[in-house]
Formats: structure tokens, C-alpha cells, sequence
């Protein structure tokens, strides 16, 4: 049978529902502790599951049959990411007419990263240039049978932020809201950088003519200040583009992940959050729990600022989503108590494309648990 739309559920749900992303495993032991995790994580009612599909078609396989797993035996309803980086547009047509067979008809239709040890994305002979001619492609050839969502970047696109001498004095009041300042650490130089005014119009005109081609909602890219998120959805109405923004929350599960993750996506951090996490990093257990706490701040700025839903990037782990659904009032403790029990399994999985959520060394500090124990 065809899946509910995921599009349709939003319009029906009250604003505060969740939803839970994942990406493909790199191993068969893997894969079999991820369906664990996701039948034990579905009991907390989400809205939907969401699968990542990795660069040049690399999980195609395995991000399909985990989508039509989810949807058709662990019973939630499934979106399925699919790029056009490196890969002809046959095999996104490929894959929509493997996504119908199944019943799947959730979307997040993407440009994608650049094929792992490439810096620079570039188009393939005989392939989509960009999300929007996935959009239209796909509407095109399938109608209204798909529901689309695609990406957003409250702080811009990581490609168009640049760094910019003269510092904070240089901004317009628009992009100090959103520039980020980082202490570059061998220097001590205080480093900002921001998508620019000219770039940023660019975006927002170009997400108005992936609304306008038929995507249906959007998903943010992860950010830190909840300000950005609020700042985006304005921006978004202010460019007629009315469809939801569902806010990308990024788990926060050690300090390591939150530092690269920040660096490698150029995000605003706010200030003094960094000096807490790193205040907060004297055990695995101590970060967590700031981790959840800082969490639970941010999904209710978000909330209260008017977000649909809110997204959540579990880098396939549970334990900081589920306390932090707790903390929000989402779930009760009996449904958390359930859930927690199998925490052990996978305490670090690498996915597909090679991106591990654990760190690979972790610092030796009193109270430092066995991962095994965490």
C-alpha cells in the first residue's frame, strides 16, 4: 500500500510533532542494530522516519531498502533523501520507480555533497545541476504522487559563506545575525564569516523557485542560535515562500562531534555556548547531559518562535534525542525507560560514506566510562 504523505500529516498534525533521521550503515551488523533502534525509537511517535542517501548514489541500495523496511515492517512513515551529485538522472528515475513499487512517497530532493575527496561539487554529464531540476523532474514525470521536501540554510549555503576582513564592523545588521565568529586556534585571530547580502538573495530567490516547482516543505540544515531558525522563517515569508520550515536539530553527544560539525557546516555558534560544552566536558556522561540540556533550550526557542516540528539528526543514537524529548514534554518516562534499555548496541556507527558518529579518540579523563558502559 502507498505511504501517508508527509506533507499531508504536517498540515494535519498541531505544530510540536517530531521526527527522526538516520543515515545507511556501513556494515551488516550494523544495519541489523539500526532496525533495533528504530523499532524501539518508533514507539516514541514520530511522524516520520528519514533515511540520507549517500554522495554519487554510494547507499542508493541500502537507503532504499531501509526506507521500505521502516515503511513496510517497523510501521512508520518513511522519506527517503535523493541527490543528484555524481550520478546520472536515470538513476534518480531509477530510483522513483523502485520508491513507487514499494509504496514509498516521501522525497527530500537535494543537490548533495561533493563524492568523498572532492572539495567542489560539479554537475554530471547527463545529471541534474541542482535540486530544482530534481524538483521538476520529478513532479513532471510522477504528478502530485510524491510529496517533495528539500533543503534549506538559515545561515546560507556553507558554499556561499566566505570570510570576510574588516570583521563584525564590515556586516549589515542582517549578516551579523547570522555571521559566525570563530577564534582560529594556532593564531588566536578572530575569525567571521558570513553568507553576504548579495549571496543570500540569490538563495532565497532560488528556494522561491523550488517552492513554486512544487516542494512542499523544507527541512534547515543544523544551526546552534535558534535566533538564525526564526530569522529564516521570517525571510521565507518575506520571499512569498509559504510552505513549513522544519527545523534540522543536531544532537549534541560529545564535544568533539559538536566542534567538527560547526566547522565543516560554518555554523553560528552563539556566544559562550562553546566555553559551556567545553566546562561541560569533564566525562562522556557530564557532556550529555549538558548536551540534552542545551537541546531541550533550543527546541523551545524553536517551538515558541514558531517551528512546525522539529527534525532531529540522531546520528543514529538515541540516548540524547529520547531525554531530550523527555525534557520537552514529548514523550513520557515510561516510553523513554523502554527505549533506553538497548543503548549499548552501536555506540559508534560509521556510515556508508565513512562519517563516524563516535570519536575516534576519546580524551582520558577521570570518570571516562568503558563505551561499552556509556
Amino acid at each position: 500500500a502507498d505511504d501517508k504523505k508527509v506533507s499531508d500529516l504536517i498540515a494535519q498534525t498541531k505544530p510540536g510533532w517530531f521526527s527522526f533521521e538516520y543515515f545507511p550503515p556501513k556494515t551488516d551488523e550494523g544495519v541489523k542494530n539500526l532496525h533495533k533502534r528504530i523499532n524501539r525509537m518508533t514507539t516514541l511517535g514520530p511522524l516520520f522516519t528519514d533515511f540520507t542517501w549517500g554522495a554519487g548514489g554510494s547507499t542508493s541500495e541500502l537507503s532504499l531498502q531501509l526506507t521500505s523496511w521502516a515503511k513496510n515492517e517497523a510501521g512508520t512513515v518513511s522519506n527517503m533523501h535523493l541527490t543528484c551529485t555524481n550520478q546520472k538522472s536515470e538513476m534518480c528515475g531509477d530510483a522513483l520507480t523502485q520508491c513507487k513499487k514499494v509504496g514509498v512517497r516521501n522525497i527530500v530532493a537535494l543537490r548533495g555533497d561533493p563524492p568523498r575527496g572532492s572539495e567542489k561539487w560539479e554537475a554530471t554529464e547527463g545529471g541534474f545541476g541542482c535540486a530544482l531540476d530534481l524538483v521538476k523532474f520529478m513532479r513532471k514525470e510522477h504528478g502530485d504522487y510524491f510529496s517533495i521536501s528539500v533543503a534549506g540554510y538559515p545561515e546560507g549555503h556553507p558554499d556561499n559563506i566566505k570570510e570576510v576582513e574588516g570583521g563584525l564592523d564590515a556586516l549589515t545588521p542582517a549578516e551579523k545575525r547570522r555571521a559566525r565568529v570563530a577564534i582560529e586556534k594556532t593564531t588566536g585571530k578572530e575569525i567571521v564569516t558570513v553568507c553576504r547580502d548579495p549571496e543570500w538573495e540569490i538563495e532565497m530567490k532560488y528556494m522561491k523557485e523550488k517552492a513554486d516547482a512544487g516542494a512542499q516543505f523544507i527541512i534547515t540544515q543544523m544551526f546552534m542560535d535558534p535566533q538564525v531558525y526564526v530569522d529564516y522563517m521570517k525571510a521565507c515569508r518575506d520571499w512569498g515562500i509559504n510552505i513549513p520550515v522544519v527545523p534540522g536539530i543536531m544532537c549534541l553527544n560529545n564535544f568533539g562531534g559538536l566542534e567538527r560539525m560547526t566547522e565543516l557546516c560554518k555554523t553560528r555558534v552563539p556566544p559562550g555556548l562553546v566555553e559551556e560544552a567545553r566546562a561541560a566536558n569533564t566525562t562522556d556522561d557530564a557532556f550529555k547531559t549538558w548536551g540534552i540540556e542545551a537541546g531541550v533550550k533550543m527546541c523551545r526557542a524553536v517551538l515558541d518562535g514558531g517551528a512546525p516540528g522539529l527534525h532531529f539528526y540522531t546520528l543514529n543514537l538515541e540516548r540524547v534525542v529520547v531525554a531530550t524529548l523527555l525534557g520537552l514534554g514529548k514523550i513520557t518516562p515510561e516510553q523513554a525507560a523502554a527505549c533506553q534499555t538497548g543503548d549499548a548496541d552501536a555506540k559508534s556507527m560509521v556510515s556508508a560514506q565513512g562519517i563516524t558518529t563516535g570519536t575516534k579518540a576519546r580524551p582520558q579523563l577521570a570518570g571516562n566510562k568503558p563505551l561499552s558502559e556509556v
